[in-house]
């Protein structure tokens, strides 16, 4: 029988495949100008992370230490990751790229006793008190300063001591149970400062397993994960990882030219990107005739992809790729899935004509149930809870990979989940309903609705509607005054390149846009902004909120100040 622990995924395919490359990380260039990787097998990956996990288990990061990982994407993060899996300890991520104040306050809360980083990270948890109380043990990758602790490199020598000549250390898999915490994750943080979520081993074993069965994959393919979470779970479905040059906590400003060689360099047959790196590889791709024939699958998901964009990305696929769009949050991975043809050749009409955002059949065995729509706290489950077919309402998820509780925040549980039982159903934050079809549709976020005097609207039920105006990249419905009573305004990011003097034109046709729609007409106020403020993990996800105050303040409207913490222009 299998252990409980994640990591023996890892030790499983190292069995079966110990001279498959496990990752090719970029290096440098060549004497010729070539890019160049190193890499690790199967085998070696499986062998260090053991030799580090001895490591750390002797400098005391061993069962159930939380441990904070800032690393950038490398050998030594693999190495690393599995290693704190081996050993029984609760890695924490945390996006290194959000607001100074929203990452202290999430490394207090997480109250981490370890803490690995590159260089940069420790000179930045000095400089800005990153777990001072709680923090005991460091490690360094890459040269050690004034901060003391330990290096990598003496971690991999402390764990091959003793071993034999060929300096291989013994095995390590702590025997954890399948409910022990395996990490602690934190959200994107896109709606509020993110928020530790603890992922015991058995949510990542089934993740591993869904994400298999839901997009058929297959050990030995080739994968290029531009963001880096995603990555981690290449060595348990035996893919081969390439590590891409780029700035994971950028994706939007990668350059396409490059991620596009390297697909054809390596034959990659799996592209995980978020939606913004997807629409750029498109533009970029689709007018040079690039194809891309070896990619079997697009896995993109961080935010809904515009339809324009799977068309567009469709182009440089071969017949019979798959770009698929799974649904779902850090909380609970994959919720739902549909795949690019059914966007384009049923959804499109639909969705042009508010009827939301087609996040696809339900990924089994997950149990999601539409509830009617409430900010308040639910403490238990009852199915008087649950709205008809068709009626908008709050999306709730019961299923292997439902995640049962936030780290250190009680509040964010009791808003966040409901007893059902011996289970768990876990809120999404998300409005959406079931069509006839079975089939799941997103409307946008609980917290981002409008109140208005005459109903409730919802974001992806609007702005899709005005998305399919030529000059119009992306826009944002907030509602300005007080609940109940609350004005919609349509707030607009044209595309590059458009003259100030086309602004009351193009408001005038949006707006007649808007009087062709029950649920629009009541919009008579547009706005522009030059680039909207997005999520720092994906940068797809909007930020409403912010834009929700900016134009408040430009309507005279006050409104009280929330704390993002994660907006960037993208």
């Amino acid at each position: 029988m299998d252990s409980a622990n994640i990591a023996s995924a890892l030790t499983r395919q190292a069995r079966e495949r110990p001279h498959q490359i496990a990752i090719f990380v970029p290096c440098g260039s060549d004497i010729a100008g070539r890019p160049a990787h190193t890499h690790l097998t199967y085998a070696q990956l499986d062998e260090e992370s053991d030799a580090i996990a001895c490591g750390l288990e002797r400098v005391g990061i061993g069962r159930g230490v939380r441990t904070v990982l800032m690393v950038r994407p490398s050998v030594e993060l693999f190495v690393l990751m599995f290693a704190l899996f081996k050993a029984g300890a609760v890695p924490v991520l945390v996006d290194p790229g959000i607001a100074k104040t929203a990452l202290k306050q999430c490394l207090t809360e997480a109250e981490p006793a370890a803490f690995i980083g590159i260089p940069l990270a420790h000179a930045a948890r000095l400089a800005l008190g990153w777990g001072r109380k709680t923090v005991r043990t460091l490690v360094t990758v890459g040269p050690r300063f004034m901060w003391g602790g330990h290096s990598y490199a003496q971690l991999l020598k402390t764990g091959r001591e003793g071993s034999d000549a060929r300096k291989r250390c013994p095995a390590v898999l702590a025997d954890t149970r399948e409910d022990d915490p395996a990490a602690i994750l934190f959200t994107s943080g896109s709606t509020g400062v993110p928020k530790g979520v603890v992922y015991q081993h058995r949510h990542f074993m089934a993740q591993v397993q869904m994400l298999r069965d839901a997009f058929d994959i297959q050990p030995g393919e080739i994968d290029l994960p531009t963001f880096p979470p995603f990555a981690l779970f290449d060595p348990a479905l035996g893919m081969t990882t390439v590590i891409p040059e780029m700035d994971p906590t950028r994706p939007a400003m990668a350059d396409p030219g490059k991620l596009i060689q390297t697909i054809q360099d390596f034959g990659v047959t799996n592209l995980f990107a978020s939606p913004a790196l997807v629409n750029a590889l498109s533009r970029w791709g689709a007018p040079r005739g690039v194809k891309l024939p070896t990619l079997k699958r697009v896995i993109s998901a961080g935010a809904p992809v515009p339809v324009a964009v799977v068309e567009r990305m469709r182009k440089l696929l071969p017949e019979g790729a798959c770009l698929w769009t799974p649904y779902g949050a850090t909380e609970c991975l994959p919720v739902a899935a549909v795949e690019g043809r059914e966007l384009t050749e049923y959804a499109r009409q639909r969705t042009e004509h508010g009827a939301g955002t087609l996040v696809g059949r339900v990924v089994a065995p997950n149990q999601v149930r539409i509830i009617r729509i409430s900010d308040e706290p639910i403490a238990q489950w009852s199915d008087d809870l649950i709205v008809p077919t068709g009626t908008v309402g709050e999306i709730t998820v019961v299923g292997p990979t439902a995640t049962e509780r936030y780290f250190n925040r009680p509040d964010a549980d009791r808003i966040g989940k409901i007893a059902d039982g011996m289970r768990t159903a876990h809120r999404m934050g998300d409005l959406g309903y079931f069509d006839e079809g079975g089939r799941l549709w997103m409307c946008g976020r609980r917290s981002q609705r409008v109140e208005s005097a005459s109903g409730t609207i919802c974001t992806e039920q609007v702005e899709p509607i005005f998305n399919v105006h030529p000059q119009v990249f992306r826009s944002a419905l907030v509602g300005v005054g007080a609940k109940g009573q609350e004005e919609p305004v349509l707030i607009i990011e044209l595309e590059p390149g458009i003259n100030r003097e086309e602004h009351e034109r193009i408001r005038e046709e949006l707006l007649a846009i808007a009087a062709r729609h029950t649920h629009t007409r009541g919009i008579s106020k547009v706005l522009y902004y030059p680039r909207f403020p997005v999520d720092i993990r994906h940068n797809a996800k909007i930020g409403r909120e912010y834009l929700k105050r900016w134009a408040s303040e430009k309507l005279g409207v006050a409104v009280p100040r929330v704390a993002i913490g994660t907006e960037r222009q993208a």
